[in-house]
């Protein structure tokens, strides 16, 4: 398709105007978002073609069971049409097991399941380095009401609920993950939607590999890095497209 007006880049993603009103079209770039450890991304090729079918697949399924989404339809290998929203200006994360940062944070070992999903908030701003912040922050400072935080939660536990259900169902546990929330207007009425992407990038996914080691002879299933995770999660999905065969280094969040 001609290619459109520049409206944003990002780390992974470049956004352009849509061809209908309130839409944009989200280009997916091989390059991987950043840790806070990294200067820049690096390029991994074929990256962006399997983002694309990733995220179509989880957004589309949100959309079926109820969960609205910025997702409107994919164009073509690395481009799909989307809502224009305005996004809120955090990172809402989503905790399963303890990992990563909260691990290290509250000295938890890694892999602990956590009594109940819990639900975090961090700033999008790279200059502070995506500060974590309460929602007495979020509320004071305008970046989003209470009413908005709890629609927030409840939308994230859905997502939670449907992704852990996916995940589970090809042998996949879903430690955590990030999304971004947009609001967009029916008229004079606003809703929340989920936006941006999910993707590897965006989640902690763990194989779940049998093994034989509590004594009893039974299989229990302990959490291990997901090889090739981009490759092997749109494999098991079975939206790998038919040209991409070659392995990729998973790109997890902190």
């Amino acid at each position: 398709m001609a290619r459109r007006k520049k409206v944003y880049e990002g780390k992974a993603k470049i956004l352009y105007e849509g061809p209908e009103p309130g839409t944009l079209i989200q280009y997916f770039k091989d390059d991987s978002a950043p840790t806070a450890q990294e200067a820049a991304p690096a390029a991994v090729e074929g990256k962006g073609v399997l983002n694309n079918r990733l995220s179509e697949f989880f957004m589309a399924g949100l959309n079926s069971v109820g969960v609205p989404t910025h997702f409107i339809r994919r164009l073509n290998m690395r481009e799909q049409m989307v809502r224009m929203a305005e996004i809120i200006p955090l990172e809402v994360v989503v905790r399963n097991f303890a990992a990563g940062e909260l691990a290290e944070r509250l000295g938890i070992p890694e892999g602990t399941p956590l009594p109940r999903p819990i639900v975090e908030y961090y700033l999008k701003d790279d200059r502070l380095k995506l500060p974590m912040v309460a929602e007495e922050h979020i509320v004071a400072f305008n970046w989003a009401t209470q009413q908005d935080l709890d629609d927030i939660i409840a939308l994230s536990l859905r997502v939670n609920d449907f992704l852990s259900g996916v995940m589970l169902g090809i042998g996949i546990r879903l430690a955590d993950f990030r999304l971004e929330i947009g609001r967009v207007w029916d008229g004079d009425f606003m809703r929340l939607i989920v936006a941006d992407e999910i993707t590897p990038d965006s989640c902690r996914l763990w194989d779940m590999r049998p093994v034989v080691d509590r004594g009893d002879g039974l299989p229990l299933a302990e959490p291990g890095p997901l090889p090739d995770v981009y490759t092997e999660l749109a494999r098991r999905l079975g939206v790998l497209p038919s040209n991409v065969t070659h392995p990729m280094k998973p790109t997890l969040i902190n």
